[in-house]
C-alpha cells in the first residue's frame, strides 16, 4: 500500500501511453485539483480519471500538483463564483432550484469558491489539454526511456520480478 503513490508516479514518468490519453489525465487532474476536495465536483472528476481511458498516473499526479496551486487561486476564484451567485439576478431561480434537490448542495455549487473553482476549471480544462498534448508528444517517449532505465523504476514497475521468471 504504501508503495502504490510510488509505482503511480513511476508509471506517469515511464508511461508508454499515447500522448493525448497523457494530455487528457493531466488536464483533469487539473480540474480536480482546482475544486476544493470537500465538494462532490472534485470527487466525480477523480472518478472520471479513473472510468475514462486516460492515463490515470497522469492525471492522480496534475491534481496533486494543481491542489497545491489552487489555495492560491481562493482570491480569484472567490470572486467569480461571488459574480455568478449574486451577480447575475437571472440565476437566483436557478440556484435556488438546484439548492432542493436531494443531491445538489453536496457538490458545493453555493460556496464562492467552490462554484469559481469549477468555472475556472471549466475553463482551462480544453486549453491545457491543446497545450500539453504537443508537450508530451515531444518529450514522453525520451524521458520514459531513461526513467525505465533507473533500477528504481524497474522495481516499483515489477520488470525486475517478471525477468527473474522469464
Amino acid at each position: 500500500m504504501l508503495l502504490k503513490p510510488l509505482r503511480y508516479l513511476a508509471q506517469a514518468l515511464a508511461a508508454q501511453d499515447s500522448p493525448r490519453r497523457l494530455a487528457a489525465g493531466f488536464a483533469l487532474g487539473a480540474f480536480a485539483g482546482l475544486i476544493p476536495k470537500s465538494s462532490l465536483f472534485a470527487q466525480i472528476a477523480l472518478m472520471l480519471i479513473a472510468a475514462l481511458q486516460v492515463n490515470a498516473a497522469a492525471g492522480y499526479c496534475s491534481a496533486a500538483l494543481f491542489s497545491l496551486l489552487a489555495p492560491v487561486l481562493d482570491p480569484l476564484t472567490h470572486r467569480i463564483g461571488l459574480f455568478f451567485l449574486t451577480g447575475i439576478p437571472a440565476l437566483g431561480p436557478l440556484w435556488t432550484r438546484l439548492y432542493n434537490l436531494p443531491v445538489a448542495p453536496w457538490t458545493g455549487f453555493n460556496n464562492t469558491v467552490t462554484l469559481g473553482s469549477v468555472i475556472v476549471g471549466a475553463i482551462v480544462l480544453y486549453p491545457f489539454y491543446k497545450l500539453m498534448t504537443p508537450v508530451f508528444a515531444r518529450y514522453s517517449e525520451t524521458l520514459g526511456a531513461r526513467i525505465r532505465r533507473f533500477k528504481v523504476t524497474q522495481l516499483l514497475l515489477g520488470a525486475d520480478t517478471a525477468g527473474r521468471f522469464s
